[in-house]
């Protein structure tokens, strides 16, 4: 039958690749991947031969009808992004609504995703938390931070080691310097570390030590 797969992929880790992703990454007729060449490591990893194509922010426009009609006319596909699960923070909205509005089946499969474990190793209220992904660089930016200024629920964002410092700055700006934020970097990695306190705390560690890798920030809601 004809459907299209949202497959995660590990965030470091390969051990925390599925045995139903390898499977289902064997079966489809084509693989869409955010990047061919990182993607490519890691199906030469897992011995997965299948077609693979780009998809990505800059093409996903163009491509969707496309991908759309071949699902259409009986082929199976996945998609993958470099790490995680696709349309968190990476490609895969676009097609996904393309598919529900074509009535073609989607099947999103479980998997690796950073901000989970941040989240639940963070220490910090997990019953109830909105997930804000990338911050806006520059437009909107402030008003962005006013709202969240008022925001009760736990915060969970995603952040580049260049502008964490930065953003951290924000947060004791606009939170207060006593509010409670955890830094998880390089989940699943060699050199994963958590760094938990108040937000001058973790601005002050992070200001003496810049980081590097992959970066997901949990914040403490206002009480």
């Amino acid at each position: 039958m004809s459907k299209l797969f949202l497959v995660p992929t590990p965030i470091g880790n390969l051990e925390d690749m599925t045995f139903r992703a390898i499977r289902i990454l064997k079966e489809v007729d084509f693989i869409l991947a955010e990047d061919t060449r990182t993607s490519g490591k890691l199906l030469k990893h897992f011995e997965i031969a299948t077609q693979m194509h780009s998809h990505h922010m800059h093409n996903e426009h163009k491509s969707v009808k496309g991908i759309v009609q071949r699902i259409q006319n009986g082929e199976t596909c996945a998609l993958i992004s470099d790490a995680g699960t696709p349309a968190i923070s990476d490609p895969g909205f676009l097609l996904t609504r393309a598919c529900v509005e074509n009535n073609i089946e989607v099947d999103c499969l479980p998997g690796a995703t950073a901000f989970v474990p941040a989240l639940v190793n963070s220490g910090l209220p997990n019953d109830k938390f909105v997930f804000e992904g990338f911050l806006p660089v520059k437009k909107g930016r402030q008003t962005r931070f006013l709202l969240l200024a008022e925001e009760k629920r736990t915060m969970v964002f995603y952040e580049s080691p260049h502008k964490l410092v930065k953003t951290l700055g924000h947060f004791v700006e606009y939170f207060g310097a006593d509010r409670q934020v955890s830094v998880s970097r390089e989940l699943t990695k060699m050199f994963e570390e958590t760094i938990r306190g108040t937000a001058t705390e973790v601005l002050a560690y992070y200001t003496a030590k810049p980081p590097k890798g992959e970066i997901v920030v949990i914040v403490e809601g206002k009480k």
